[in-house]
């Protein structure tokens, strides 16, 4: 097939033979190269990522740790399936996995995606507590397959379409800004706790529950951070209950929010993690991390792929890891969202569009909204940011419509984020000033 020579080409022929349901556009970046936080497009324009291309590049762009040990192991195995045989590379990346995470004396299941891993996660807990009930949230986001789509309560028009599964309960996120109970943070009474009481009470029997799939921050739902004290209340709960809580840090994990997992963060320990978009550096693959009598409670061949464990993306991924470790990019995480956090306050003082900054580490959210009082999600004007921000040389994207989604990776030049703060902050400033067109609403699909 001929290479082709500009974006429109590209954007062209993707529509010719991509089915819709794959992706959605924000912008027409055509990237050919990348280095940390720049991408170059393939007519040769620079941008600025602060998306690390959708949370997978938390030690940035072509790493050269990275990318070296992609090649090296290339050179010696592609692959030998860990399912019948014992490459090493997998194993070291368990033992590691082991080692960083939450749990005490954890078993490790590789897997492809972060969706396969939330399936694995609905699997262990039934198996293992013997009960079929799942909980999870409103305006959750766990992925795209059978079960993690069936759990996601995010969209639920495809649920509609295409059927899902069955014994999974909704409950509300607890939303501080757009409270589902209409509290403030000095009324709140954590009414969404005692909402998952009156639901054991009048709705699901509370020894059914298999697990409560948990977000520890909504990633999808627009960033948006529990209040303190929260997961510490929920887990005396679900304890009480032999009701397994499974922490999904697809998004938030591996350093993101200053912690190599969110929950750390809230004091609590989880049965089981899932982990995926950041741990390959760009490769294809995820975890289930969880209790060891958990993990062991599937026959063999209940939760395996052939390609998982595969030798190259296990090398990879210890190369993330120890570029995390060796470059201290948690403190550097927790250090530079700190000033982007401060950076973004500020604007809110000066941009009416922005009615709430909220975040933990380099996992940041800007709410945009029509009205600060009424909270009016400010759609068109999100959409009209983002494509602003595009022809500033600058990558964001929105959620839930109106929220900005801002992550840049853990590594990025602390000029390059100054830089992008001040591009993001002239996209505003020209949106409100009505210099943006409405015809790029045509532009700008978003989800």
């Amino acid at each position: 097939m001929e290479y082709p020579r500009t974006k429109e080409e590209v954007v062209r022929r993707y529509s010719e033979v991509f089915s819709r349901t794959s992706r959605v556009t924000y912008a027409p970046i055509v990237a050919v190269k990348a280095k940390n936080a720049l991408v170059w497009d393939i007519e040769g324009r620079e941008y600025i990522d602060f998306l690390s291309d959708a949370a997978v590049q938390n030690v940035g762009h072509n790493n050269p740790r990275v990318v070296n040990a992609i090649k090296k192991q290339a050179d010696r195995l592609v692959h030998f399936t860990f399912i019948y045989g014992f490459p090493v590379e997998p194993l070291l990346l368990a033992e590691k996995l082991r080692e960083i995470a939450p749990i005490e004396s954890p078993k490790v299941s590789l897997g492809l995606s972060g969706s396969d891993a939330n399936d694995g996660a609905i699997k262990f807990a039934r198996a293992y507590t013997g009960r079929r009930v799942i909980l999870s949230y409103l305006r959750s986001y766990y992925g795209s397959t059978y079960g993690a789509m069936s759990i996601t309560g995010l969209d639920f028009e495809v649920r509609s379409k295409v059927g899902q599964l069955s014994d999974i309960h909704f409950i509300p996120y607890p939303n501080c800004y757009r409270c589902p109970f209409g509290k403030t943070p000095k009324t709140c009474r954590m009414e969404c706790l005692e909402y998952l009481k009156e639901k054991f009470e009048g709705e699901v029997y509370a020894k059914g529950i298999a697990a409560l799939f948990a977000e520890p921050i909504q990633g999808d739902a627009g960033m948006v951070v529990p209040p303190e004290g929260y997961f510490k209340r929920l887990k005396k709960i679900l304890d009480k209950h032999g009701i397994l809580l499974v922490v999904d840090e697809v998004q938030s994990g591996l350093g993101r929010t200053g912690r190599w997992f969110a929950i750390e963060h809230f004091g609590v320990e989880p049965d089981i993690i899932t982990l995926a978009k950041p741990l390959g550096g760009g490769l294809p693959i995820s975890a289930i991390i969880g209790r060891e009598e958990i993990m062991d409670s599937i026959p063999p061949m209940g939760h395996a792929f052939t390609l998982s464990g595969n030798p190259i993306a296990s090398a990879a991924a210890l190369a993330v890891i120890e570029e995390i470790e060796e470059r201290k990019l948690l403190k550097r995480a927790e250090k530079l969202g700190m000033y982007a956090r401060r950076r973004l306050e500020k604007m809110k003082e000066e941009h009416e569009l922005i009615g709430d900054v909220r975040g933990l580490g380099l996992m940041l959210g800007l709410d945009l909204v029509k009205d600060r009082e009424t909270k009016e999600r400010a759609y068109a004007e999100a959409r009209k940011i983002v494509w602003r921000s595009y022809e500033l040389g600058l990558i964001v994207a929105f959620l839930q419509g109106n929220v900005l989604r801002i992550q840049p990776p853990l590594t990025i030049e602390e000029e390059l984020l100054e830089e992008g703060l001040n591009r993001l902050e002239q996209a505003i400033g020209d949106v409100e000033e009505g210099k943006v067109s409405d015809e790029v609403l045509k532009k700008v699909e978003g989800w």
